[in-house]
């Protein structure tokens, strides 16, 4: 399994697919699947049946996975890819564009 560069709660753009442009925050990660979810992109139709939590059942929108390479964070407004470094002993991420420690 690769390492991922994006973790939850990560501000991310979509640089691909159907909702380029998008941006949302990381709200779950599939990491054995290399899917993310993220707040209100990729909304999917769901038919549900009556139950007892919804007993009106009907349709209901709801976020569907989107693969990590279709991912990029978004720090300070702006795109970037994501590098590694150490800092003392400490391993951190840090932005290619800005440099800065993320």
């Amino acid at each position: 399994m690769n390492k991922l560069k994006i973790k939850a709660g990560d501000t991310v753009k979509v640089i691909a697919g159907e909702h380029k442009g998008k941006q949302g925050k990381i709200r779950e990660i599939f990491r054995n699947k290399n899917k993310a979810i993220v707040e209100s992109v990729n909304l999917v139709s769901k038919h549900t049946k009556p139950s007892a939590q919804n007993p009106q059942g009907g349709i209901i929108k709801k976020e569907a996975p989107i693969h990590i390479s279709n991912l990029m964070l978004v720090v300070k407004g702006q795109a970037t890819r994501v590098g590694y470094k150490m800092e003392g002993d400490k391993k951190v991420r840090f932005s290619k564009k800005s440099g800065e420690v993320i």
